[in-house]
């Protein structure tokens, strides 16, 4: 049987795009041994001259300028695309869930008592203008403003005109203040203009990004915080989209949004911006301790309060009880480790603190609205 041969126009240069290829290539090996043409190819490069004469069975390509969607519009075979710019409509898309993506980035600011929001994008790409629109929403819902920022970079402005507009927005936000950026780039942009103005980060300026580019984030200063998209299972998704389309099925043109996995916290936004003391003492107990098995009475040995006071003081800063912080905190775990893990619930019961797995699965689907196994088989 002759293997099919797949060409996959997508850049190597960042970990979004490396994301989406590891997916590609888990089910290239979980099913059928394909041929792969993967050239050299940047981010909104110019049309390839090898893709006019290539002859094979099929694609996925990151369709992100109007030239080269013109030149696969002149192609017969299946094409399967894995941006969000949708400049060739006729195609099937599998994309991140940008509206998922903000929800976590507004749960994570509000949690660490943020009344002061703001978000930084980039408008000529679409996953960060409908992350920007969520995201304002969210906030919006909460009763809170959200201060906004769109650049335009790439589009003949200079890094350092875009540098002084970004430092002059910073200099007139209130602090202080969540800022999520619309991807990792922009975010370390923020974090090296507040290095310059001197502004502590995060106990005056807080930011968060999206992509959770390691070797980005663990560069920046200080560290960044942020979004996991599930890269491994978009690529995964779209390689499954074109192998049936290969196989004669018909796909409709439409999108396919991907959740992502969680946050990864690290130094810029891993502070408390709340002022009650105890308040904060009792969120970080609960915060370092919550997979150990700990109730309220243990929060209460570390705090000097009395259990209706730290509820009513928590209800009233952060619009819950320290009892179901403990939950919340446990259930985002399960989650975690449903999608990235192959445990199972009794083991990951016994590593976020649950002592029965019957009380995890009742939690999980009273705050989820699905039972574990569901979840994971979505």
């Amino acid at each position: 049987m002759r293997h099919r041969t797949v060409a996959l126009l997508i850049e190597t240069s960042n970990a979004y795009a490396r994301g989406l290829l590891e997916g590609i290539r888990s089910y290239i090996r979980a099913h059928d041994q394909w041929s792969i043409y993967l050239p050299e190819q940047g981010r909104g490069a110019e049309v390839p001259k090898w893709l006019s004469r290539w002859e094979g069975d099929g694609m996925i390509a990151r369709v992100e300028n109007d030239e080269i969607a013109r030149s696969l519009a002149k192609m017969t075979v299946p094409i399967v695309d894995v941006s969000a710019a949708r400049r060739l409509e006729r195609l099937p898309w599998v994309e991140t869930d940008d509206q998922e993506i903000a929800a976590l980035a507004a749960e994570h600011l509000l949690e660490r008592g943020y009344h002061h929001l703001a978000f930084c994008g980039d408008e000529r790409f679409n996953w960060s203008i409908w992350r920007r629109d969520a995201f304002v929403r969210l906030i919006q819902q909460e009763g809170k403003v959200c201060h906004l920022h769109m650049t335009h970079s790439g589009s003949g402005s200079s890094w350092n005109q875009e540098k002084q507009e970004l430092s002059d927005w910073i200099q007139r936000l209130p602090r202080p203040i969540g800022i999520f950026a619309s991807y990792d780039i922009k975010a370390q942009k923020l974090l090296e203009i507040c290095r310059e103005l001197a502004i502590s980060v995060p106990e005056e300026i807080a930011v968060i990004g999206v992509d959770n580019d390691r070797l980005l984030c663990d560069l920046a200063f200080p560290p960044l915080t942020s979004v996991i998209p599930n890269t491994h299972r978009t690529g995964y998704e779209a390689a499954s989209l074109l192998d049936r389309m290969m196989a004669g099925e018909t796909i409709p043109p439409t999108g396919h949004l991907i959740r992502p996995i969680g946050v990864e916290t690290r130094q810029s936004t891993d502070i408390l911006a709340i002022h009650d003391r105890h308040v904060a003492m009792a969120l970080r107990y609960i915060r370092l301790h919550a997979y150990q098995g700990i109730n309220v009475r243990d929060v209460l040995k570390n705090v000097p309060l009395s259990r209706r006071v730290l509820e009513s003081r928590f209800q009233k800063l952060l619009g819950r009880t320290p009892h179901q912080e403990l939950i919340r905190l446990r259930i985002a775990r399960v989650r975690q480790l449903l999608m990235e893990t192959t445990l199972t619930l009794s083991e990951i019961a016994q590593r976020v603190g649950f002592e029965h797995v019957e009380y995890l699965s009742v939690a999980f689907k009273r705050e989820v609205g699905i039972s574990p196994r569901e979840f994971r088989k979505q």
